[in-house]
Order: C-alpha cells, then sequence, then structure tokens
C-alpha cells in the first residue's frame, strides 16, 4: 500500500492545521463564521466545490464536495468548527488561541478537540480532488458550528441539504488517537418538576416533601438507567446536575425543580426512561392519601450511535491500520457529538468517529495533539478513499 505522506508534502498539511488553530473560534464568544468562510475560501483555492451557510451573525457552517465516480450513495465527513473556552489562563503554558510546535506536538485550544480531526479532513479533500482518478463515491464535508453548545449547525444542515439520506457512512475526525470510535452514548437533560403538599416544619407528616419524594424517586429512576451495559461505552449514567427547592426553613416544601443529565447507551432511549418515571410515580403514589405530582420537560436529546462490526468502511479502516503496522483499536466516547443529530435524519447511517487528537485531551489546559498521528489521519483517509 502506497503511503501517501511519503509523497505529499507534510509541511502543507501542517500549515493548514497551524491556521485553523490561529482562528478564534470559542463557541459563543467568537465569530464561527471567520472560520468557516476561511476553510471554505482554502478549499475553493484548490478546485473544491464549496459554500458557507450562514445560520446567524455567529454562526456559520462550510458544506463541501468532491464529486466520485458513483453518485447513488455517498461518505460523509464531519468537523465542527469551535471549541470550548480557555478556562484559567495561568494553567496554559503557552498562549491558547496561538498554536506552537514544540517536540513533534502541536500546543493550542482545538489542537485534539477537534481542530487537527477538521484540519486532516480539508486538506485530504484537496488531495483527492487532484488526484487524475474520482474517488469511488462522492464526498460530502460538512464543518459545522456549535457543536460545543447546542448543535446550531448540524440542526442548519437537516433543514437546507438532504445528501445525508444518501449516506453510506458519517465520518466524523473528533479525537480518538486514530482509533476506531464505534460507539457513543447518547445525552439527555431532563427538567423534572416534582409537585407535594406544604405543612408546617413540625408536623411533616401533614405535608408530602417535594424534594425528599423528589430524591426518591429519581434515586430508583438512578437504578434503572444504570441497569444499562454496553461492551465498549459501560454502563448508562444519571446525575443530578441542579436543584432548586423549598420555601423556608420551617415549611415543607412542596416544590422542587430538578436538573438531570443522563447519559445512555444504544439499548436505553428517551422513551423507554420516560415510561419508567412514569411507573415510579405511580408506584409511589399507590396507596397514599397525598398524592405526588410531576412533570417532566426535555431540554436536550441526542441518540446514542453505534456502527456494526461487519461495516465494509469499518473494515476498510481496519484493514488499512492493520497494513501500516498498527493493531486496530475500537474505542466508546461518553460525549455526544454531531453525529447524534445529523443521524436522526436516517438512523440507518453507520457513524464512526476517527481522528488524531487525543480524547484524554479534550477541554484541558495545554491542549496538544502528535504531529505524526495528525500526518497518519491524513494518509488513512487518502488511503481509504
Amino acid at each position: 500500500m502506497t503511503r501517501m505522506m511519503d509523497i505529499i508534502k507534510k509541511q502543507e498539511a501542517l500549515d493548514i492545521l497551524l491556521k485553523v488553530l490561529s482562528i478564534p473560534s470559542v463557541n459563543r464568544k467568537d465569530n464561527e463564521g471567520i472560520i468557516a468562510q476561511f476553510i471554505c475560501d482554502y478549499l475553493n483555492r484548490n478546485d473544491v466545490e464549496a459554500e458557507v451557510q450562514y445560520i446567524d451573525e455567529t454562526h456559520s457552517n462550510v458544506i463541501a464536495k468532491v464529486q466520485g465516480q458513483e453518485e447513488d450513495r455517498c461518505i460523509i465527513w464531519n468537523g465542527h468548527l469551535d471549541t470550548v473556552p480557555y478556562g484559567n489562563l495561568q494553567e496554559w503554558l503557552t498562549n491558547p488561541e496561538l498554536p506552537v510546535e514544540i517536540d513533534n506536538r502541536v500546543y493550542g485550544r482545538g489542537a485534539s478537540d477537534m481542530k487537527s480531526g477538521l484540519a486532516a479532513m480539508v486538506y485530504a479533500l484537496c488531495q483527492l480532488k487532484k488526484r487524475t482518478e474520482k474517488p469511488q463515491k462522492t464526498i460530502y464535508f460538512i464543518g459545522t458550528c456549535d457543536e460545543e453548545k447546542g448543535g446550531l449547525g448540524a440542526e442548519g444542515i437537516l433543514k437546507k441539504y438532504d445528501f445525508i439520506k444518501r449516506g453510506q457512512l458519517l465520518l466524523i475526525g473528533e479525537p480518538t488517537g486514530c482509533n476506531l470510535g464505534v460507539a457513543q452514548k447518547g445525552c439527555i437533560w431532563i427538567e423534572l418538576h416534582i409537585e407535594g403538599k406544604t405543612s408546617h416544619g413540625a408536623y411533616p407528616k401533614e405535608g408530602l416533601n417535594a424534594v425528599e419524594s423528589g430524591f426518591q424517586i429519581i434515586s430508583e429512576l438512578k437504578e434503572y438507567i444504570s441497569s444499562f451495559n454496553h461492551e465498549i461505552l459501560g454502563e448508562s449514567t444519571m446525575q443530578i446536575t441542579g436543584i432548586d427547592g423549598g420555601v423556608a426553613n420551617n415549611m415543607t416544601p412542596d416544590k422542587c425543580k430538578f436538573i438531570l443529565d443522563i447519559r445512555v447507551v444504544p439499548q436505553l432511549s428517551l422513551s423507554m426512561i420516560e415510561e419508567k418515571l412514569l411507573y415510579i410515580v405511580e408506584k409511589f403514589n399507590k396507596g397514599r392519601e397525598m398524592k405526588l405530582q410531576y412533570s417532566s420537560k426535555v431540554l436536550n436529546s441526542r441518540i446514542a450511535i453505534e456502527i456494526s462490526k461487519d461495516n465494509l468502511w469499518l473494515k476498510r479502516f481496519e484493514e488499512n491500520l492493520f497494513n501500516s503496522g498498527d493493531k486496530p483499536k475500537y474505542i466508546g466516547i461518553n460525549y455526544f457529538t454531531d453525529g447524534s443529530i445529523l443521524a436522526r435524519q436516517d438512523k440507518d447511517l453507520p457513524v464512526l468517529l476517527f481522528g488524531a487528537g487525543e480524547p484524554s485531551e479534550a477541554h484541558k489546559p495545554n491542549e496538544w495533539v502528535d504531529m505524526e498521528k495528525y500526518y497518519k489521519s491524513i494518509d488513512t483517509l487518502l488511503n481509504i478513499f
């Protein structure tokens, strides 16, 4: 197998990484449209068909296409444009806004999550376009904004474009250390309101404590959720991330609001959780004179994703890694990606995560990416596609 990065100048690939890292795109702070326009211009200069999709004044996507030999089904590459905030600047040894090369690593915010994956896809797309022979499948690249928050970019893609319905693979350049990210947990945020009955603090039996009752119900719901396990992702989890309740120090609280953060494996869905919650409340109220009331609001619902181990494209990645001297390794991630939004349009769309960044470096000070893994990720994309 030809090692493409032995032919292509590594400096060119490094230059595009350094440039995207030099454009600040902190979510809800910087204008992500600037990096979208930069990537669009870069692709256009390299004869790749690309356009910017404007979402609002500070959010834009970039969409590109390289025509393949076959048009019926396509491949979709995705990377997000935004980063998380820098955090405590005193914990950084370098300026997080400016990429720095030290000991074969590049440091800067977004180096691992996920501008290295983004830059690798952009550069590889340009190299594929320059070849005499077209790729087997048409490749669509989408650089999405606002992935770290509400997913405005991915939602915008679904509203305007329909090529995802023809997708044979959704490849996301999230940090996997050049391992194969075959599964990711879904994420559900629920705002749960519990309503009981107030009473004097000295006579708690005359009331129904919404705070204590809420904890009892949530504890049982948590036990149910954690009973779902996955061989790679581990167990589903739930935790209380917000609480608001109580009237006065000497009054039984009649209302309480809980915020629940739930991370689900593929076997567990939102509808299953809602059905279980209803069952728990009905069981709680059975035989009671005072009935507990509840209402819930879903603040976020990202589906869990898993690619079949028999998938053709996954096999191609395995073969490529094996032939390059690496033992293919399956990994899973507990956080959500834009894949959980994009795959809603076609729930049978296989999703694979593959990127040079290190999962352990995401969102941390002194974030870095290994340059050799960055080159390797480009080489892998060129060999497979």
